[in-house]
């Protein structure tokens, strides 16, 4: 079973055979389990039971990813369909009584600890899915699941649909911005420079351009992304959401997700953001005073800053007071060589090797194979979706395509993302966020490929609490911050020179400005997440809730106009639970800790860290896998250094 899974499809004829084949195959299992007589066994009822979780998380995985990015509408709308049935058939599934009786009933007394691990972490799942409710309740949680994913899938679609234009109609409101972007945005016919609120376009205009006016408009079209249309959607989610928490007897939804969660519940979800937010109070005060005083050598009596000034002066205030300019290092940050150094050094830290494989096929002409390989021996396989194009996901992540099983099938995963390069001629020189954001997601890709060992599919990929699934992609963006990593691929572009490691240390210590801003803003993120679903849908009006959180936890004013709650794709797929990115982010510094900072590619640690932790995948409890790594529960001192550096 390890063909490469878009072998065969061209059409979305050909995905609907697959999928439906996939879908065929779990319900086979599942009858067989319905049908069994006899005593349940783990070689007999678990392993069906294994099987319909292959198959289902492959059908699911594969119509995400299909959706988001293939170039063909006709597809996507397939694949979005398809994607319904998956969900359908596994909400189905996990409020079948008979099939919960029969995993019950599976004797695991003498089973192995991975084993007892896995029916113990099932069960806890059908029982929160709600499988223990009485058939009427069981048959309207059904329904309303069914109902959710359309609205999801109706949320992001409007997200990923809405490409906006900024219009420049006088060239020098680009003055300040790179030159090389400058070049790529020629007038049109109409003398226009017609600017897309697409990553690559807008961020270096929100960090570099002089024109307070052109960051004015760039900010409230970016802002503004997918409204009006899901104002309703998010609505509509949010009460679902409540509904559906009602039923399986939790007092909000919140309390409901986070009831499987490293931190317990969400009421300590929100005492956690509280204590971060207080955290880094001082440092951001500190940090907005510095912002201030930039602007007032531009405007004397300035009195606040914007939120569309914040890129500008924090960019304008590490020239000045940290002599670090970052356009120096774009030059030495062209795409391809990033895309080579990244690849490079993941295989020489972790011992793996990473084939480039052209005759793979693959959904759009752009995207690239490669395969992983141990020993001579192929152990997984990934794709690299990695520029902007239209009706495409406009941010970045991981897909999951399928989990890996020992002795049944490889793990295979793509990358998607939206970093310049990608068109002939331009050399696609990337901001360094944007190689932090590559390493990041090669965190998330690392976890599912070497987690795709287990023996059972239902330990495999990334299937650990969901408050630690970010841990291994804010570790490895450390490795985008180490000169003797950045220095073995971050080479000008036309001179080949190697990036000045006094230019990285300039970085690192600019680095330092802003943190306890950009802690306070993602509680603002944070806790308007949790907001949204620790209490009645009645008392949700999320643009007011985004007014009054932004004022509560960030010195920048709430601009009026602006709707940020629509293109927040994380009130969907994260619901409540963004506070999950800074808990994660709290670990991994403490990790961090433990390898050494100056020799950050010695394999000692990076190999204990890889079997101790990623290699694991779901097959242990988060917190216990963090303790035998650490030796000890984890603490807050790695991130109050981070914090104060």
């Amino acid at each position: 079973m390890n063909a490469p899974f878009y072998t065969g499809i061209r059409t979305a004829d050909d995905l609907t055979i697959s999928i439906q084949q996939r879908l065929d195959r779990a319900q086979a299992c599942l009858s067989q389990i319905e049908e069994q007589r006899g005593p349940h066994t783990v070689s007999g009822t678990l392993a069906l039971y294994d099987e319909i979780l292959l198959h289902l998380d492959a059908a699911g995985s594969q119509t995400s990813l299909l959706e988001n990015t293939h170039p063909d509408g006709a597809v996507r709308t397939a694949a979005e369909g398809l994607s319904q049935k998956v969900s359908a058939f596994g909400s189905a599934m996990s409020l079948n009584r008979k099939l919960f009786d029969a995993l019950a009933a599976v004797d695991i007394t003498s089973a192995d600890a991975d084993t007892k691990h896995f029916v113990t972490k099932t069960l806890r799942d059908f029982r929160l899915s709600g499988v223990d409710k009485d058939e009427v309740t069981r048959d309207r949680i059904r329904k309303i699941r069914e109902e959710l994913v359309l609205i999801s899938q109706e949320f992001s679609r409007n997200i990923r649909e809405d490409k906006r234009q900024v219009t420049v109609t006088d060239p020098s409101e680009l003055n300040g911005l790179p030159q090389d972007y400058i070049d790529r945005h020629a007038p049109n016919e109409q003398g226009e420079i017609v600017l897309t609120t697409e990553y690559p376009d807008a961020v270096p205009v929100l960090t570099y351009a002089v024109s307070d006016a052109l960051r004015k408009r760039m900010y409230m079209e970016f802002n503004n992304r997918a409204y009006p249309k899901n104002m309703d959607v998010l609505d509509r989610l949010i009460a679902k959401r409540y509904e559906l928490a009602q039923l399986l007897g939790f007092d909000t939804f919140a309390a409901c997700v986070t009831a499987d969660k490293m931190v317990g519940s969400e009421k300590q979800a929100a005492t956690f953001i509280d204590q971060m937010a207080a955290a880094s109070l001082d440092a951001s005060k500190r940090d907005y005073q510095q912002l201030l005083a930039r602007k007032r050598k531009d405007v004397p009596n300035a009195e606040r800053i914007e939120p569309w000034e914040a890129g500008y002066y924090s960019e304008l205030v590490k020239r000045s007071e940290y002599d670090f300019d970052a356009q120096r290092i774009r030059p030495y940050l062209p795409y391809a060589k990033v895309k080579e150094g990244v690849l490079q050094s993941m295989s020489r830290l972790f011992d793996v090797e990473f084939r480039r494989n052209t005759d793979v096929p693959v959904w759009h002409a752009s995207v690239e194979c490669y395969e992983m390989y141990e020993n001579g021996t192929l152990t997984g396989r990934f794709y690299l979706d990695m520029h902007p194009r239209a009706d495409k996901y406009s941010h970045a992540a991981q897909f999951g395509i399928c989990n890996g099983v020992a002795g049944v099938q490889i793990p295979e995963a793509a990358l998607v993302c939206n970093f310049p390069g990608g068109i002939e001629g331009d050399p696609g020189l990337m901001e360094h966020n944007d190689v932090e954001t590559f390493f990041h997601e090669f965190g998330h890709l690392l976890h599912h490929l070497f987690a795709g060992r287990q023996r059972w599919m239902g330990l495999s990929g990334i299937s650990c609490e969901w408050d630690f699934v970010e841990v291994p992609s804010q570790l490895l963006e450390e490795w985008a911050w180490d000169a003797g990593v950045l220095q073995t691929f971050a080479h000008h572009y036309q001179t080949g020179e190697p990036v000045p490691a006094a230019l990285v240390a300039q970085m690192k210590r600019a680095d330092g400005f802003g943190k306890g801003l950009f802690v306070r803003q993602q509680m603002f993120y944070a806790m308007l997440s949790l907001s949204c679903y620790d209490r009645h849908p009645s008392l949700v009006d999320t643009t007011a809730l985004a007014k009054e959180l932004r004022e509560r936890y960030t010195p920048y004013p709430y601009v009026e106009g602006t709707h940020f709650q629509t293109s927040f794709g994380h009130l969907d797929g994260y619901s409540a639970i963004y506070y999950t990115y800074m808990w994660s982010l709290v670990i991994a510094k403490d990790f961090f800790t433990l390898f050494d900072r100056k020799n950050m590619m010695d394999p000692a640690i990076a190999t204990r860290y890889r079997d101790v932790v990623l290699a694991r995948g779901g097959a242990l409890p988060a917190d216990i896998m963090v303790k035998e790594f650490l030796g000890r529960e984890f603490n807050y001192e790695g991130w109050k250094q981070w914090l104060e550096q």
